[in-house]
């Protein structure tokens, strides 16, 4: 990746939606040259997609929350892709910290949340243990 190809990836970051010629008019390239820099960056996997980014409350998702999880050891590889199945669970992370997997979700309300603690997590096999923190609220990165 050259200067460039990061200028184009921040100019992505910052608006997902920019037109390939606009995109190459912020980075000062031919429209067929960002057409094409786009393209390798996105087989390279450098860009995985584009998505939009959506206010969780006004689509009936009142309740956000991170919940760590400790699990069995050497169960990270099952218990992963059983967290991101689950559709209220936005992003699975492993960590390192007293715990080892943080979790974000999305709920419509506290009983939803709570089902989900306790009925969906903590059914996975290879989950001992849960803690839950509130989102009180979010600021764009």
């Amino acid at each position: 990746m050259d200067e460039t190809d990061l200028r184009i990836v921040d100019e992505l970051v910052a608006d997902g939606r920019l037109s390939v010629r606009a995109l190459a008019e912020r980075v000062h390239i031919s429209r067929a040259n960002a057409y094409a820099r786009l393209e390798r960056l996105q087989e390279e996997g450098v860009i995985t997609g584009f998505a939009a980014q959506v206010a969780p409350e006004k689509i009936g998702f009142g309740t956000s929350a991170y919940i760590s999880i400790s699990i069995e050891q050497n169960t990270f590889r099952t218990v992963a892709p059983a967290l991101a199945a689950l559709p209220a669970i936005q992003r699975v992370s492993l960590v390192m910290a007293d715990f080892d997997v943080i979790v974000q979700v999305r709920a419509r309300d506290n009983h939803e949340l709570r089902d989900l603690v306790l009925e969906s997590i903590h059914a996975i096999p290879g989950v001992k243990s849960t803690r839950t923190w509130l989102i009180f609220d979010e600021m764009p990165g």
